[in-house]
């Protein structure tokens, strides 16, 4: 499966070239899927390679060392958001968005902003991770969203951005919940679906955003009032779909024994996944505000 994060679309986190192979079952260490979807060739971690075979009595041996583990992905995701939170802290408390100093705020912000997209394209792009790339895109990421916040929370409504973490860590924790107990089943069927979501909304924010840019006000009302608020809730839970997506595309790293440097991609992917929550949660919480 390729994963809609481009960062897992990557070597290593794909039981296949293409989208099928969620409903194979777990294959034995350095044996082949059983009862593997037809479809799913090709993917070099398909068998394995990091497990070994008993010479003599055909066990599977323990996976080699070096392969990414669950504590891995826990500690880089860690270290990442850790990062963005930092950032974010400091950038609220050192750029004042008071009216004397709010053009300069915002315009450090937007810079920020716009380096971490840049660092996130490089990264997605490359072969392997790099954690310096990975890192200064989460700093780069907490200035945004450090002044952003801010400014919500000084115009809008004091406490919207408390709101907003607690609803991101209430979508994440009910997400895995639900994923670990099968409520939620990745399948290419709710693939299919997440991606032309996900494509749909941000082409109708790109044209909303022109309209904007071009026709002044809030374009095509996809920011305000009712209809915002019905775009804030689409935009969460396509963002609940993500995270589902990339806890299966990490669940599929750990058992097919990908490299432990993965894990990089794997904290990488999630942190966007959960800045796009805070977004959309942040969004959402202000239109209701505001409109109180």
């Amino acid at each position: 499966m390729r994963s809609s994060n481009p960062v897992f679309s990557r070597r290593g986190f794909s039981r296949d070239n293409g989208y099928a192979g969620f409903n194979a079952q777990q294959p034995q260490a350095g044996g082949p899927a059983v009862g593997a979807n037809p479809y799913a060739t090709g993917n070099p971690y398909a068998t394995n390679p990091y497990a070994t075979q008993d010479a003599q009595y055909g066990a599977p041996q323990q996976v080699q060392a070096g392969t990414m583990t669950i504590d891995d992905v826990v500690s880089r995701t860690a270290i990442t958001l850790g990062t963005v939170v930092v950032t974010a802290v400091l950038s609220w408390l050192l750029l004042p968005v008071d009216p004397a100093n709010l053009g300069k705020s915002y315009g450090i912000a937007v810079g920020a902003g716009l380096v971490a997209m840049v660092l996130s394209l490089i990264q997605s792009f490359k072969r392997r991770p790099t954690p310096a790339l990975i890192l200064g895109y989460a700093a780069f990421e907490g200035v945004f969203l450090g002044v952003l916040s801010a400014a919500v929370s000084t115009y809008i409504a004091d406490g919207v951005v408390a709101q907003a973490v607690l609803g991101t860590m209430a979508v994440f924790a009910g997400v895995l919940i639900a994923y670990k107990m099968r409520w939620i089943r990745v399948t290419r069927r709710f693939y299919g679906f997440v991606m032309a979501a996900a494509i749909g909304f941000v082409l109708l924010m790109a044209v909303n955003l022109l309209f904007s840019v071009f026709g002044g006000g809030d374009g095509l009302g996809f920011r305000t009032g009712g209809l915002g608020i019905a775009f804030g809730v689409v935009g969460i839970v396509i963002g609940a779909c993500f995270l589902a997506l990339d806890f299966k595309q990490v669940e599929d790293g750990i058992t097919y024994g990908v490299p432990r440097e993965e894990a990089w991609l794997a904290a990488f992917g999630l942190t966007m996944t959960l800045v796009w929550i805070y977004l959309e949660a942040l969004r959402l919480l202000s239109i209701l505000q505001g409109d109180d």
